[in-house]
């Protein structure tokens, strides 16, 4: 699996934003939906590469295409 860094949440957030996600819940995780799969980032900064890594998979998409959307 390609390197992810660890990624700030506000750029986790515009980068999902760009793949169709929008915010469906915001508190101390930041709940996203895009209708179809929901996603939760962690309000810590910076979101670690493992969890990181779970999470674009459970959007649905690829490392390499979410570092496109950064």
């Amino acid at each position: 699996m390609p390197k992810l860094p660890g990624i700030n949440q506000e750029r986790a957030v515009k980068a999902f934003k760009k793949a169709g996600f929008w915010i469906a819940r915001h508190g101390k995780h930041i709940t996203m939906t895009n209708g179809e799969r929901i996603i939760t980032i962690p309000g810590i900064n910076p979101v670690n590469a493992f969890t990181m890594g779970g999470i674009v998979k459970d959007a649905g998409l690829s490392i390499k295409e979410f570092k496109k959307l950064l």
